[in-house]
């Protein structure tokens, strides 16, 4: 048996929000600079460390704990990237305007995760869930798997 794999208009949709997603790597990526150069943090260090903290004095020990909730952001962001990429291409095959909203509501998401997270009057990084805003790309996320494991039953029972 084989499958054909019919890609519909709508996919274009798909491949839209796909390419919006490369333009928020690069905002997570350029974010992190002005942080870095606050906090006076050489590269290649990733964070400052708890010593570097506890050895600041507290301006720039608040600019360091901001940097490292900027880098935080950046890194979870690269951490649920490859799956949500994936997530939308595959599951835009055969529900294109479904995948393309999650993915909206995904980048959006993640933008109000990013500056929440860099919102100094929120302690331990709790302004990522920006009202819950900052939490809706798990719910693109899930759909995207239930999406999937769909297709993938639908395939596999054909």
């Amino acid at each position: 048996m084989t499958t054909t794999i019919t890609i519909p208009k709508e996919y274009g949709y798909v491949v839209g929000v796909a390419a919006t997603t490369f333009l928020l790597s690069a905002w997570h990526g350029h974010r992190v600079g002005p942080f870095r150069k606050a906090a006076a943090i050489p590269y290649p260090h990733a964070y400052a460390s708890a010593e570097q903290l506890s050895a600041a004095e507290p301006s720039k020990k608040n600019a360091m704990y901001l940097f490292n909730c900027a880098q935080r952001a950046h890194y979870q962001f690269i951490e649920h990237y490859p799956q949500a990429l994936a997530g939308l291409l595959v599951t835009g095959i055969k529900y294109p305007v479904a995948s393309a909203s999650l993915g909206a509501m995904w980048i959006v998401s993640r933008v109000f995760y990013a500056t929440g997270y860099t919102n100094k009057d929120k302690e331990g990084g709790k302004g990522r869930y920006s009202g819950g805003l900052g939490m809706l790309y798990y719910f693109a996320e899930i759909g995207w798997l239930g999406m999937g494991l769909k297709m993938a039953a639908d395939i596999v029972l054909a």
